[in-house]
């Protein structure tokens, strides 16, 4: 093969990677107007989502649709907005046939501060930043989901995708399966977390719980918060440790239980059976406004006063 011939295939070779990066990267550019308390619902399978706020009565679209994707829809009023990346259905096999061989995209939206905001994904990470919204729900398969927001009540739901989450909020439920849950924030209301395997971490540092409850299967959890009066507190694990950290001035009557695993509570008298296995103990702490449960089947369950 000759120079030129060589030259020639380098430049057909670079001139076909030029036109697959621009399919590839089809920009995304739309504003529409959205009531300043309106609801949007954002869906996308795959790439990315990245929401923060402003203070304009209308939504802002920014981005790249991936290579084989139909078509970003924006559809609805200035009341209600749903944007939905539409991947192709080849064969009549569906968004998770082998047939989808489209490339992710990536979305980029500034949103009223109050809206509400409706997030569906599927291996998509989700960041979103800033929004005071009345509801918040993100729901993700195996994508990573960031949050930093002050929302009335919010809801989160992940198969194996981490959640980060800092909420100052009245109302917060966080579920994964085998993904870890960290939750930090202002929260003076209810909150429940649950995992499978995945890892819980909850700190409430700046407020005091209304209710509180968790459960996972193996994974641990570790909770640092403090007990609203006559507040409840309710934990419980199958084969994962669990640790609650309360302040010194806690007033509650506190249970713990455990089947195999061990039990620590300051100034509480553990009980176990002269036959047979098992462990528990009835603590009073303070006046015992409160009401706190730890369980645990063969995991360690420990309650420090910090």
């Amino acid at each position: 093969m000759t120079r030129v011939h060589i030259q020639r295939l380098a430049l057909g070779l670079a001139l076909t990677m030029a036109m697959h990066a621009a399919l590839a990267a089809t920009p995304i550019n739309e504003t529409r107007p959205l009531d300043p308390r309106g609801r949007i619902e954002i869906e996308n399978v795959k790439g990315s989502v990245e929401v923060k706020a402003w203070d304009r009565p209308e939504v802002r679209i920014e981005g790249t649709l991936g290579q084989g994707v139909e078509r970003l829809e924006v559809e609805g009023d200035r009341e209600h907005l749903n944007v939905r990346v539409k991947y192709p259905n080849r064969n009549g096999i569906g968004l998770f046939g082998s047939s989808d061989k489209s490339e992710p995209t990536d979305l980029r939206l500034m949103v009223p501060i109050r809206a509400d905001l409706d997030i569906d994904v599927v291996s998509a990470d989700v960041n979103v930043e800033g929004v005071a919204s009345g509801e918040l729900s993100v729901e993700s398969v195996s994508g990573d989901v960031v949050v930093a927001a002050a929302p009335r009540e919010a809801d989160f739901d992940s198969v194996s995708g981490d959640l980060h989450l800092t909420i100052n909020s009245n109302r917060v439920s966080a579920e994964t399966v085998s993904g870890d849950l960290t939750l930090r924030g202002r929260m003076d209301g209810e909150v429940d977390v649950e995992t499978v395997s995945g890892r819980i971490d909850v700190g409430v540092l700046q407020s005091r719980l209304h209710r509180l409850t968790g459960s996972s299967v193996s994974g641990d959890i570790r909770v640092q918060t403090a007990l609203a009066n006559n507040g409840n507190i309710s934990l419980e694990t199958v084969s994962g440790d669990l640790v609650l950290a309360l302040p010194r001035d806690l007033s509650a009557k506190v249970r713990g239980e455990s089947f195999s695993g061990d039990l620590r509570a300051p100034g509480a008298e553990i009980i176990r059976p002269k036959h047979g296995p098992g462990s528990s103990f009835d603590h009073t702490y303070g006046r015992g406004d409160g009401d706190v449960t730890i369980q645990s089947f063969s995991g360690d369950a420990t309650l420090q006063l910090d």
